[in-house]
């Protein structure tokens, strides 16, 4: 089973500086997660271009999130087969020529602004010694994302080589039980940015410095 190179294989050396989810934000948080109190939502058509974009951008992952939980369910029924395997690595190669670029625009464009605005309006961290707000916690999902995508994609790259059967099976199985949970994790983390991040950048950005900021480029077909 031939696996492409891509850019996601070897994340983990950035580590975040704190334990994931110590601020009581992770991607396996119980549904009330996705009712978070104070919530900004702005209707889609109100939104500035440059977050209409990173919306749409959510968009195109969420359908390849269901495409990929469609072949993980067919698993269930039929075992992992060529098909599967298939399907899981179309969608790492999305999540690698797409999300990461996205996620980088956000982290170098948007979210250094966003962070200075939040800090200065007091949606901040009290206490400690570090000052952390919701853009802490979006970079810390990027990364877990970034990390648990490279899980599943060298999972499946020991299972594919692994001359015992048994213990191929088990190592698949541990790709794609990590690959539900990416899952998870993205949803969470594009709900996240819809209801709350990109309506705290609307209200704290001025229309000239949403202006500024560079717009998405979109891959070619691949």
């Amino acid at each position: 089973m031939e696996r492409q190179s891509l850019k996601i294989i070897d994340p983990v050396e950035r580590q975040p500086e704190e334990g994931f989810g110590q601020d009581g934000m992770s991607p396996m948080d119980p549904p009330e997660a996705y009712e978070p109190p104070g919530t900004e939502k702005i209707a889609l058509e109100d939104l500035h271009p440059f977050l209409r974009d990173l919306t749409d951008d959510h968009a195109r992952l969420e359908a390849q999130l269901e495409l990929l939980e469609t072949a993980l369910l067919a698993v269930k029924e039929s075992g992992f087969t060529r098909e599967a395997d298939h399907a899981v690595m179309r969608f790492l190669s999305f999540f690698d020529h797409e999300f990461i670029p996205h996620s980088q625009l956000e982290e170098a464009a948007l979210f250094p602004l966003l962070k200075e605005r939040l800090i200065a309006d007091g949606e901040h961290s009290q206490g400690g010694e570090k000052v952390t707000t919701g853009v802490d916690v979006m970079l810390r999902e990027h990364l877990k994302s970034v990390q648990s995508a490279a899980v599943v994609l060298n999972l499946l790259r020991l299972g594919s080589v692994l001359p015992d059967q048994r213990s191929a099976f088990i190592v698949i199985d541990a790709a794609l039980k990590e690959a539900e949970n990416l899952i998870e994790l993205l949803r969470l983390h594009m709900f996240r940015e819809d209801n709350i991040v990109f309506g705290q950048a609307q209200r704290l950005l001025s229309s000239p410095e949403l202006d500024a900021m560079p717009r998405p480029k979109r891959p070619h077909p691949h």
